[in-house]
């Protein structure tokens, strides 16, 4: 279970000439002023070919190779490796819902704790010359934004009683919807109120997404609970439990790491995270002293350093996933690696997590979740007794 950062800079000179001109579409650091070739104006470059990584690699967690298409067993936990096929699972394949959706809208102006930032188009910033981990960034700006709520409520659901629920970013997800309505009426889950939060927009450093999600605290997670579920509840119709052992969180890249966010610095608040290739490296800006690496800290030294959380946690990461070494040369810009190091720690403090490493599979992969939503749902809420029954 051991790791090691000496595959980080194996080949650098290699992938730092592939990604050189790299400005990834999704969650990825911003190039460097200075450092790497800008797009003309009103251009946006196109995302560069991650190079592919073995499961293999040294110093990654020892894992179980399933037959290819197969998903990991709902009930065990460990590492997986998935693939190089994936097929999509046949909860996914009929997107008719049983249950409804409701929607609405949110602007920064009624908001209390994010009333918007933006960053300027085309702007990046620079690393600090005395700590190549901290970017300076002078771009950023207050900005309004308006932002889409997507509430599931599944046609099982008893008006007035207190509902499970699981919180997803990045806006209204019909994958997560379509897994659970079909999970639901198989009596493989119970009925769940699944809640998609839009993001404030713009990605990474200075923007409203990037300080919502990359953000180590608890702020997010109590942006939810006192401004995001109240609304939810009054114009869905909904009870929503207040027991944290009936409440997920989910996402993916930047969202992904957010999701693990609000349960570390709220374990009274959610029990259960699930990510696609979280992001759990350093892209946390403002920069923070107690949290200097961003969500790096989780596999540095949060969850080493921490006793254990009430926290069961379902992980996948794709083998030609984001890697951008060239944006802070500060060595914490691999998303493979990172996810891999956070297998090696929540196995060494005896977490109940399940590690899915897809191989043929890019960033928050369409295909991977299509084959895996329904079994990654069915581990993650392993376990979970409504409070009305329990003893």
């Amino acid at each position: 279970m051991a790791f090691s950062r000496a595959r980080a800079g194996r080949s650098m000179s290699y992938f730092a000439k592939a990604l050189m001109c790299s400005i990834c579409a999704v969650c990825v650091v911003n190039a460097v002023e200075g450092q790497t070739a800008q797009p003309a104006q009103g251009q946006v470059p196109a995302r560069p070919a991650y190079p592919t990584r073995s499961p293999h690699e040294p110093g990654y967690v020892t894992a179980k190779e399933l037959p290819d298409g197969a998903n990991a067993p709902a009930d065990e936990d460990g590492n997986f490796i998935l693939g190089p096929t994936h097929t999509a699972a046949p909860e996914m394949t009929d997107e008719m819902l049983q249950g409804t959706v409701v929607e609405f809208t949110m602007n920064s102006e009624d908001s209390k704790l994010y009333p918007g930032i933006a960053r300027e188009p085309h702007t990046f910033g620079t690393p600090d010359p005395n700590d190549p981990a901290k970017l300076i960034l002078t771009t950023s700006h207050p900005a309004r934004y308006s932002r889409r709520v997507g509430v599931y409520v599944p046609r099982q659901y008893v008006p007035g009683t207190a509902a499970p629920i699981i919180v997803g970013a990045d806006g209204i997800d019909r994958m997560l919807f379509t897994a659970l309505d079909h999970l639901i009426a198989e009596k493989k889950l119970p009925p769940i109120v699944a809640i998609s939060i839009g993001n404030g927009s713009g990605d990474a450093q200075g923007s409203e997404r990037g300080l919502e999600y990359d953000t180590m605290s608890g702020r997010y997670a109590e942006w939810v609970e006192s401004e995001v579920l109240p609304l939810v509840e009054a114009k869905a119709n909904v009870k929503l439990t207040k027991d944290p052992d009936g409440r997920a969180t989910t996402g993916g890249s930047s969202g992904g790491s957010c999701a693990l966010i609000m349960a570390w610095y709220h374990p009274e608040l959610y029990h259960r995270v699930l990510t696609y290739s979280g992001t759990y490296v350093n892209q946390q800006w403002p920069s923070n002293p107690e949290s200097p690496h961003g969500a790096w800290e989780f596999h540095e030294h949060l969850i080493p350093n921490s006793p254990v959380k009430p926290i069961r946690i379902w992980m996948e990461v794709g083998d030609h996933d984001l890697f951008n070494p060239s944006a802070m040369d500060d060595h914490m810009h691999d998303w493979v690696l990172a996810n891999e190091r956070m297998a090696a720690v929540l196995a060494a403090k005896g977490y109940h997590y399940q590690f899915v490493f897809a191989e043929s599979a890019g960033h928050v992969d369409r295909a991977v979740r299509m084959q895996t939503w329904p079994e990654a749902l069915e581990y993650v809420w392993q376990g979970y007794v409504p409070t009305a029954t329990k003893r």
